[in-house]
């Protein structure tokens, strides 16, 4: 458990169960991409292979990369065209992809101004990437920390709130964004800003758990998106197109 526990620190731990957060979030990429989906789409950071799975019917070409061997080979049911690297060396040419999706993945590279960069080169013009990402501003880390060379799984309340030498101290395994630090990842590259906002999760353990009231809560945190409030929201929403 001790093993399984450090290797989700550092590779994250891929979403095992399609429940309403997974289907919120594809219906959020599908209205960013329109008609993208049916070209060439890239899922960067595939786990076991979801995403692939509800986009490959949609009649493009999926394409689904992952570092992990292990979820790439269990990624293999659910799609042909699966294989195994890293995000800072994309093995794709320059102006092959419609479509990206990088679903909470950027926080566990290496180099993740690297990682952009490279799906920024591969994007055809026109094409739009989407991303998810950790957002600071969120009161709970959800990775777990280290505390004395321990690794503590589990949400830790408050961690990305502490001034960042001390924050990554406790998390040196995995990033949190502002808006400002992600927007910098793309200084420089050509491109535009479609959406740049900021959402709140499904919550689908607490609903399995607590039934109605845990229904409430959610819907009262996801209409927080709509207002300033949002700012302490779970993950960043970004849809960056490539310029002509």
């Amino acid at each position: 458990m001790a093993e399984h526990s450090e290797k989700a620190a550092h590779l994250g731990v891929p979403s095992l169960v399609w429940r309403a957060g997974q289907k919120r979030r594809l219906q959020m990429i599908l209205d960013a991409a329109g008609a993208r989906v049916r070209g060439t789409v890239f899922d960067n950071g595939c786990g076991v292979g979801q995403y692939v799975a509800h986009l490959t019917p949609l009649g493009g070409t999926v394409i689904g990369l992952e570092y992990d061997f292990e979820q790439v080979r269990e990624a293999k049911v659910r799609g042909d065209k699966l294989f195994q690297g890293a995000g800072e060396h994309l093995p794709l040419p320059d102006h092959s992809c419609d479509l990206i999706l990088s679903h909470e993945v950027i926080e566990h590279v290496q180099d993740d101004r690297d990682a952009i960069r490279e799906m920024v080169r591969t994007l055809k013009p026109g094409g739009r990437l989407v991303l998810f990402c950790p957002n600071r501003g969120y009161p709970v880390e959800t990775h777990g920390i280290y505390w004395r060379g321990k690794y503590y799984f589990g949400n830790k309340p408050f961690v990305n709130w502490l001034p960042m030498p001390l924050r990554n101290r406790l998390a040196p395994h995995v990033r949190v964004y502002t808006a400002r630090s992600l927007a910098k990842l793309f200084e420089g590259l050509p491109v535009r800003f479609v959406t740049r906002t900021i959402i709140f999760g499904a919550y689908d353990n607490l609903i399995a758990r607590f039934g109605p009231l845990a229904r409430v809560l959610r819907w009262t945190l996801q209409m927080m998106e709509k207002t300033p409030l949002k700012i302490f929201g779970l993950s960043h929403f970004w849809v960056v197109e490539k310029n002509p």
